[in-house]
């Protein structure tokens, strides 16, 4: 009996990763363009920190979190998402201390037990980035250009970016007094967790997926009607800021985030492709939640974008450079003829050039071989090439071939392969 992967957990085969890598390699650029460093997180933390981040009752923290008692009897838990990590890192770590804006990005899994769907998975992948120490508008508008201009970089143009304005907790006791009222009157149409939250924490209605619910949420009141006015005018200019930035988005009311810490503006990225779950980035502003964690009181925003769902909405023409070897070696006869072509592969390998060995298999099945990889160029090295001190140079693309010299192939190829520079500097 053989021993399967585990439910909502998947491997990633080549060919996928190699466009995955790809897509990551252009984010990392972005982000780096706009100023941001990257920071590795551990992948287990203290369950308290994802407990008093994102809420007691958020649907992550409840029933999402894999969570388990070590030998101590401390309760860890699987990071469930990277901003509360992100964040105890700063705090922990004393990175207020230098520069008073600190840009940060980071990418790896994250582990939520939910139920596996398309784009979904229990380990799951984000690259996402933290701005703390910067209140402005301003602030909110570049996070925002860049998740336009990072889907729209690695060729993801099918999404609706929309965006809110939650308030901040000032803001929000005149709304959860008028939303309970009206979710008090739609009880009937509620599943059974939000029947409970409405009462604990009703702003998490607006953020449940099952259908019946969703219609509720299309009728409640609006927070954008409850904001005050220095909430309201930051908004406003967050939206002059991406209009006169040509970044296209809709204002929807009913977005609120999963988790408790967001205040002012937070956004989604959604594509109708995803199914139910549709969100492919999302985030916003935490202005409170360094202060809540034991750090200074100061302001934070970011988002994430989930690998899965956006390597899943890549058009199937995307840019992506192949995996294959650009040359495959053919070593052929005798022993010492495939030891010399063993070793001429090894010394391309280490000059830069990508070399497939065929192995001690008959000439005839390793050029087979090399012909179904891919390979731009075959080197083949058998008893007269060894003799002669030379080597036969096929060039698959044009059908062609030449002897040249042992020594001088690998300047031949890097030189065709455009790779000579490349090593040079």
């Amino acid at each position: 009996m053989t021993v399967k992967s585990v439910k909502g957990f998947r491997d990633t085969l080549p060919g996928e990763s190699n466009v995955w890598r790809r897509v990551e390699e252009r984010i990392r650029g972005a982000f780096h363009t706009w100023g941001f460093q990257e920071i590795l997180l551990p992948f287990l933390e203290r369950t308290e920190l994802f407990a008093r981040s994102l809420g007691e009752t958020t649907e992550v923290v409840e029933k999402q979190m894999y969570s388990f008692q070590d030998l101590r009897g401390e309760s860890l838990s699987l990071r469930p998402e990277g901003t509360a990590s992100a964040v105890r890192a700063y705090i922990e770590n004393h990175l207020d201390q230098g520069d008073p804006i600190v840009r940060l990005f980071y990418t790896g899994p994250m582990f939520r037990y939910e139920r596996p769907q398309k784009g979904r998975y229990r380990q799951f992948n984000q690259m996402g980035i933290e701005l703390i120490g910067d209140p402005s508008p301003e602030a909110d508008a570049e996070v925002l250009s860049l998740l336009d201009y990072l889907l729209a970089h690695v060729g993801v143009t099918d999404v609706t970016l929309a965006i809110n304005n939650l308030g901040h907790a000032g803001c929000r006791p005149a709304y959860l007094d008028a939303l309970r009222g009206y979710l008090a009157s739609s009880r009937e149409d509620l599943c059974a967790d939000c029947l409970r939250k409405a009462e604990q924490n009703p702003m998490r209605v607006l953020d449940c997926k099952v259908e019946a619910c969703i219609a509720v949420a299309a009728g409640a009141p609006s927070i954008l009607d409850h904001v005050c006015a220095e909430c309201r005018a930051h908004f406003e200019a967050v939206r002059a800021l991406l209009d006169l930035n040509g970044v296209k988005y809709v204002v929807d009311p009913r977005i609120v985030r999963g988790l408790d810490y967001y205040v002012r503006t937070a956004f989604e990225a959604t594509s109708s492709r995803l199914g139910a779950q549709n969100a492919v980035a999302a985030g916003g502003r935490y202005d409170g939640l360094v202060k809540a964690l034991g750090g200074p009181d100061v302001p934070g925003l970011g988002f994430a974008i989930g690998m899965e769902r956006l390597l899943a909405l890549l058009p199937e023409d995307a840019d992506v450079p192949s995996d294959r070897p650009s040359v495959a070696m053919v070593g052929a006869g005798s022993n010492e003829a495939r030891q010399a072509a063993f070793l001429l592969a090894d010394r391309l390998r280490r000059s830069g050039v990508a070399v497939g060995w065929g192995g001690g298999r008959s000439l005839k099945s390793q050029l087979r071989r090399a012909d179904k990889a891919g390979a731009s160029y075959v080197i083949i090295l058998g008893d007269e090439e060894l003799e002669k001190d030379e080597v036969v140079l096929r060039d698959m693309r044009h059908q062609s071939q030449e002897r040249v010299p042992r020594a001088r192939v690998g300047d031949i190829l890097l030189r065709r392969l455009g790779l000579d520079e490349t090593v040079k500097g």
